[in-house]
């Protein structure tokens, strides 16, 4: 018996290869952004109100964050075009007395090789005194946007190939999100919430949203003897029930100006930050060191953070008053 093999075209092999290597490639950043969904942030002790709405208008004032962060810095692919995720953030949120609350709102955006997305989140909170602190529900809107850059795949007539010519470009969704917030100024906080509650699924680009909980809390401790430090201490736990992460941050703030202190993501990373206030401003840099095996193939994480308050006059939830005239 004699047998023939094939014999294929230069064409051929590399089409099947492309193809190959594009189903790879997909399935990569389809599972990166499955397990960064949502995005991790280091400073979130303060950007609380990326994951729960219920935080809208909670500091007294109009504040407003932005920041970036670079993940896995200097990890590449074969043609030295970079893979690593990038997020932007950027919020404002004011309280509002007729509203018996806040109003809040975001975008944040997330790119990681030819897949990115924006969410556009409106967030809402109603806000009442309880005990010593503050309690508040709130709810929220999200607007999600998720895109394939096709033209990147230019190996190949993307117009003329089966695989390509299935897949959208992009899809815009709505979902929703809910919390609960009680804060004790000065003293602790805690926050449970949930996103993506109607795990709405994208069909052009096959994605599904998925529903995440967030327990968050956080603790000012003045040490004793040394009234210029404290100690502030918090953690961050999430999870969708088919995955678990939990961060626990250390922090020591000085004079009420100047923090530094170290972080944890659960078999992630380890992270250093530092950071400044100045009146109403504060600036912070965190930098995480991987503590998976791609650490030698890339230089950690950069985040940094800005944030302003103009604090405003609120005359808060007014309580009853009684004149013995009208007794």
């Amino acid at each position: 018996m004699i047998f023939r093999h094939k014999k294929y075209s230069n064409s051929e092999v590399y089409t099947a290869s492309f193809r190959f290597n594009l189903v790879i490639c997909f399935f990569l950043i389809f599972f990166a952004c499955s397990a960064q969904q949502p995005t991790n942030i280091t400073h979130y002790m303060f950007t609380n109100l990326a994951n729960n709405p219920a935080v809208a208008g909670s500091n007294e004032g109009i504040c407003v964050t932005a920041l970036i962060r670079q993940q896995t810095i200097g990890f590449k692919d074969n043609d030295g075009k970079s893979l690593s995720p990038t997020t932007m953030y950027i919020s404002i949120d004011a309280p509002i007395k007729f509203l018996h609350g806040g109003i809040g709102g975001s975008v944040m955006t997330d790119k990681i090789a030819q897949f990115s997305t924006t969410d556009v989140r409106l967030d809402y909170a109603y806000r009442f005194e309880l005990g010593q602190g503050e309690f508040s529900a709130g709810a929220q809107l999200d607007i999600n946007n998720t895109k394939v850059d096709i033209s990147s795949f230019d190996a190949i007539n993307k117009t003329d190939d089966a695989i390509l010519g299935k897949l959208g470009k992009d899809d815009l969704v709505l979902d929703l999100g809910l919390g609960l917030f009680y804060k004790v100024p000065d003293k602790y906080y805690i926050g449970f919430s949930t996103t993506d509650l109607l795990q709405t699924k994208e069909t052009k680009i096959y994605y599904r949203l998925k529903r995440t909980f967030f327990l968050t809390g956080g603790y000012n401790w003045p040490i004793p003897n040394h009234p210029l430090f404290e100690l502030q201490p918090s953690i961050l736990v999430r999870t969708d029930f088919g995955s678990f992460q939990v961060d626990i941050t250390g922090l020591v703030l000085y004079n009420k100006k100047f923090y530094g202190g170290l972080a944890y993501r659960y078999q992630d990373a380890i992270s250093v930050l530092v950071g400044f206030n100045i009146k109403s401003f504060r600036i912070g840099i965190a930098y995480d060191a991987s503590m998976i095996g791609a650490l030698k193939h890339n230089s950690g994480g950069l985040e940094v953070m800005a944030n302003y308050c103009f604090k405003i006059s609120t005359d808060k939830f007014r309580k009853s008053y009684k004149n013995t005239r009208f007794l």
